[in-house]
C-alpha cells in the first residue's frame, strides 16, 4: 500500500485526509498494526484509484 500512496503523490496525512481516516489509523494499518475489514480495504483501494482485487493481488493475498 505504502508504495502505491507514494506512487500517487500522497504523503500519509493527505492519504488519510482524502479518505476520511485518521492519520495514526491509516499508518497503523500500513505498517500491519490494524486488521481492517473489507470495508476499509475498498475505502484504501478507491483512494489509490484501484479496484479491490488488485490491492489484495498486489499484497500477495
Amino acid at each position: 500500500m505504502r508504495e502505491h500512496r507514494q506512487e500517487s503523490g500522497f504523503s500519509q496525512d493527505t492519504f488519510a485526509d482524502a479518505i476520511g481516516m485518521h492519520r495514526a489509523y491509516y499508518s497503523a494499518i500500513e505498517r500491519g498494526e490494524r486488521n481492517v475489514t473489507l470495508s476499509t480495504l475498498a475505502r484504501l483501494a478507491g483512494g489509490l484509484k484501484m479496484s479491490l482485487s488488485q490491492l489484495l493481488a498486489d499484497a500477495s493475498l
